[in-house]
């Protein structure tokens, strides 16, 4: 897939069928409109562009979460903007002439009914079927995707990620929520004291749920281990970072250095300080026979 960070000028292309939005989280919305790039793509062969724009609030999915899967899916094209000056006082009319038509070539739009764009938010669905009459492309307007009553958004999924309902998160995204990265030294406390341990750093732009347990499972390429998470600084061992730290049930290999995937199950219990480290120790052998239990029974 080819990767571009838009810094004042996109590039010149032909043929594209586009979708746009801030795609923080590749949500079940976001995935119907890929799906239909996707699919004019197959019947026409024009290139899936997603133009995805960027903002400073932390992420659902870091940028390369996001550049990962949307390979994963079939994308061949990610046109990353940052909302800078130029773009964010750019006429919704201008963005449509001088980059959907000028220079991206689009043949086939599709944005979510609620979508706007352009200065004060002004463009609208409509505005960009109105203008691909007159310029030759093809708008498709979907409607949202629904979880009973409520739109499926990521305010709705940041809500439910903030709560540490990881199973509601899971079913608004379509796929369960991940924190990827390569596994790191920690101490070796793990090792030495408690129980051997995956430690990931993750982004400083990720988004994570409360610190605290939960039942995961972590991918190291085709190896695939269940077991329990804690996010946190765990503050009876004293570490001043966050992290993501994994105990994985039956598994003795070093795994240092390796890329690794956590996605989360359940929220298992809060973070907080031990009176000691014994006691830090039963407690974990506690959440490991939780954790045990979920894959049982699931």
């Amino acid at each position: 897939m080819e990767y571009m960070i838009i810094d004042g000028q996109f590039p010149r292309m032909n043929d594209c069928a586009v979708t746009m939005g801030k795609f923080d989280g590749i949500h079940r919305g976001h995935r119907k409109l890929i799906e239909k790039i996707l699919e004019h793509k197959r019947e026409t062969g024009a290139a899936a562009v997603v133009l995805a724009f960027v903002s400073d609030k932390k992420m659902i999915l870091t940028r390369a979460e996001r550049r990962d899967l949307l390979e994963h899916l079939g994308v061949d094209v990610l046109l990353e903007c940052p909302l800078d000056g130029r773009l964010r006082h750019m006429k919704a009319e201008n963005f449509i002439r001088q980059v959907l038509v000028g220079a991206l070539h689009t043949s086939f739009a599709a944005v979510g009914e609620d979508f706007r764009f352009g200065f004060e938010r002004k463009g609208t669905p409509e505005m960009l079927r109105r203008f691909g009459e007159k310029y030759g492309f093809s708008t498709e307007i979907l409607s949202k995707e629904m979880d009973g009553q409520r739109k499926v958004s990521s305010t709705f999924i940041r809500e439910e990620l903030n709560r540490g309902n990881m199973e509601k998160v899971s079913s608004l995204l379509g796929c369960d929520f991940y924190v990827s990265g390569i596994v790191e030294h920690g101490r070796g406390m793990g090792h030495r004291t408690f129980f051997p341990t995956a430690n990931l750093i993750p982004m400083p732009e990720k988004l994570l749920p409360p610190n605290g347990v939960y039942v995961t499972v972590s991918s190291f390429g085709q190896e695939v281990y269940p077991g329990i998470t804690n996010v946190g600084y765990k503050p009876t061992v004293g570490e001043n970072f966050i992290g993501v730290e994994s105990y994985l049930f039956d598994c003795e290999k070093n795994l240092y250095g390796k890329s690794c995937t956590v996605q989360f199950k359940k929220f298992l219990r809060p973070e907080h300080k031990f009176s000691s480290f014994e006691a830090l120790k039963e407690q974990i052998s506690r959440d490991i026979a939780k954790g045990r239990e979920f894959f049982q029974k699931s």
